[in-house]
């Protein structure tokens, strides 16, 4: 069985806790609190970071990376595509990540014009989705789940409104309507 090093309130934790559900994988949660993490978190992670995932005393930090490993390990259902190309896509979503959430940390410490910065991404990601369903392509996968977790707490915790986004609104609707996100906004919305 698969152990989750997890805080509730992570976007990080978020991706591994939504891909953990999508494959329907059993999996045992210890929480960490973030505000005071325990010195042993240090021996999983020597970032003291989560999620860490651990199997067999066999331990994986990263979100990324652990996504990756649950779909080699878990081949179903896929969450990356069967075409090479819209895998690269999904890979290319994930790698450029930070690009995306950069301004929105900024705007959760209330940095100025992080308000901006963060209205451009969510443009940039609203014009993706306007030229295809997923953000990886023709379905659903990987893509989807590392980026939602920063859209509902944007949405959510920092009331940021996506009516000027309607094909991120779009996308949202469609990805709440798979439990395993739903089971997220739900979680977000409880923080």
């Amino acid at each position: 069985m698969i152990t989750l090093y997890d805080a509730a309130r992570c976007p990080y934790c978020a991706r591994v806790r939504i891909a953990l559900a999508e494959k329907d994988v059993e999996v045992e949660t210890v929480d960490i609190q973030l505000d005071d993490r325990p010195a042993w978190i240090y021996e999983k992670n020597s970032t003291g970071r989560v999620p860490v995932i651990e199997e067999d005393a066999w331990t994986l930090p990263e979100s990324a990376v652990i996504m990756e490993y649950l779909e080699e390990r878990y081949p179903d259902p896929p969450l990356l595509a069967a075409d090479p190309a819209e895998r690269a896509l999904a890979r290319l979503c994930i790698f450029r990540h930070d690009e995306f959430t950069k301004p929105y940390y900024a705007l959760r410490r209330g940095e100025d014009g992080a308000d901006v910065l963060y209205a451009e991404q969510l443009a940039r990601l609203d014009a993706a989705l306007e030229e295809r369903p997923w953000l990886g392509g023709s379905s659903y996968g990987l893509a989807d789940i590392a980026y939602v977790p920063w859209v509902l707490r944007a949405r959510t915790l920092l009331g940021v409104e996506l009516d000027a986004y309607p094909a991120i609104e779009g996308w949202l609707t469609r990805l709440l309507d798979r439990p395993a996100v739903a089971e997220e906004e739900h979680l977000v919305a409880r923080l």
